[in-house]
């Protein structure tokens, strides 16, 4: 393994994934669920998104960009929804003390899911998984750009998730899904508004 490599690709995928909105994805998922669920999921979508990267190297910066973020904006859009009516039945739950009994292993495994979709949806054709397929297509070392890359991609992620997981700690339940709902959809409108307008 070229050691010199693995350390330059993942100083540039970890800076390139810190403003990105999959990490600030992560983060807002964070603030209302699990973190290791939501992690494994992320974890697990970017294993996807760098073994396609590299597998496929220069070819994904062919694919039209309008479509990556209109697909994007969309599922913001939806998860905002989704959010904003999590949201509303906090309050309900709260008011009438209701407590609802769910199994920890479907909760556990709709939150994986929901965070691979997510993160799956968001980085596909994102900069850095770009940066990754343009290395890979530079390098001839696959196997280090892929791994490289993809612990870039988790230490953020892990990051984000900490950074979410802390936060819901300090701020009311109800109000940290309304504030995700928001700036999902805010998100959401940012990536359709790029390429409709």
């Amino acid at each position: 393994m070229d050691l010199k490599l693995f350390v330059s690709t993942f100083a540039l995928i970890f800076l390139a994934e810190l403003p990105d909105k999959t990490a600030f994805a992560a983060l807002l998922m964070a603030t209302r669920g699990r973190p290791w669920p939501i992690f494994i999921g992320a974890a697990l979508a970017f294993v996807v998104q760098s073994a396609v990267a590299v597998l496929f190297g220069n070819l994904l910066g062919k694919m039209p960009e309008r479509w990556v973020h209109v697909g994007s904006g969309l599922l913001f859009l939806i998860f905002g929804t989704l959010e904003w009516k999590k949201s509303l039945q906090v309050e309900e739950r709260e008011t009438s003390q209701e407590v609802e009994s769910r199994s920890l292993r479907d909760g556990l495994l709709k939150t994986v899911w929901s965070a691979f979709l997510m993160i799956f949806v968001a980085e596909w054709g994102d900069l850095t998984q770009l940066a990754t397929a343009t290395l890979a297509a530079q390098a001839n070392s696959p196997i280090t750009i892929f791994l490289s890359s993809t612990l870039a991609l988790w230490t953020v992620t892990g990051l984000a998730v900490g950074l979410g997981s802390y936060m819901k700690n300090y701020v009311h339940e109800g109000r940290l899904q309304k504030a995700a709902s928001i700036a999902f959809v805010l998100v959401g409108i940012y990536l359709l508004s790029r390429d409709l307008v």
